[in-house]
């Protein structure tokens, strides 16, 4: 079994929520920028800004909160499922670790020359360190949005992020960076599509 059930439910859990929340998240961010610019309506979750308009005199921040809390919840109990079935059954540390600097290193040239090899069910040291990565970093993000959602009541999970407008923006570069890994992930299944099918039945398909 190359990837266990856990793993695969988990995954695809993980990528619906993450999906979910980035849309929503995009609306209700154009409600209050951080910065000089906003996401397309189009590419956002929250309904039709012209049917919330007429209902509830508000393009859609309602609906886009609601999509957003809904996928919240979801990606918090499937990433604690698959946090601690990583560390007690140890998947993690066979699939993901060691990191070596080394051949982080090594692996990094031969990437950004296009040298770096990708065989279904191994994974090089770039790979490894990005899937940490990236489950830390969701972790950061769900901590971020918590003290952003509840800032008074979760006042001091608020206060390690230094204030809620630090923590608005760690959320929010927290985001940019699942989106660079999403990229970086879909691009790396286009190109080595051999990878989808054991994320879905578990197993590799044998060589004829």
């Amino acid at each position: 079994m190359l990837h266990p059930l856990v793993v695969r439910i988990t995954h695809w859990l993980n990528a619906m929520a993450i999906i979910i929340m980035i849309g929503s998240g995009w609306r209700i961010y154009n409600w209050d920028p951080l910065f000089d610019f906003s996401f397309p309506v189009w590419m956002t979750f929250g309904g039709w800004p012209e049917v919330s308009q007429r209902w509830h005199n508000e393009e859609g921040l309602a609906g886009a909160l609601q999509w957003h809390f809904a996928a919240m919840w979801l990606l918090f109990v499937s990433l604690v499922i698959y946090i601690v079935y990583g560390l007690v059954s140890g998947h993690f540390r066979g699939a993901f670790l060691p990191i070596r600097p080394r051949e982080l290193l090594r692996d990094t040239q031969a990437a950004l020359a296009g040298r770096l090899t990708h065989n279904v069910g191994e994974r090089n040291a770039v790979q490894k360190a990005m899937y940490v990565g990236v489950v830390i970093v969701m972790v950061l993000a769900l901590l971020s949005g918590l003290s952003i959602w509840k800032p008074v009541q979760l006042q001091e999970l608020t206060g390690l992020f230094g204030g809620y407008e630090t923590a608005r923006y760690v959320h929010f570069f927290c985001m940019a960076a699942i989106v660079l890994f999403l990229a970086i992930h879909l691009l790396l299944t286009a190109l080595v599509p051999s990878v989808l099918p054991p994320m879905i039945t578990g197993r590799l398909r044998a060589r004829p």
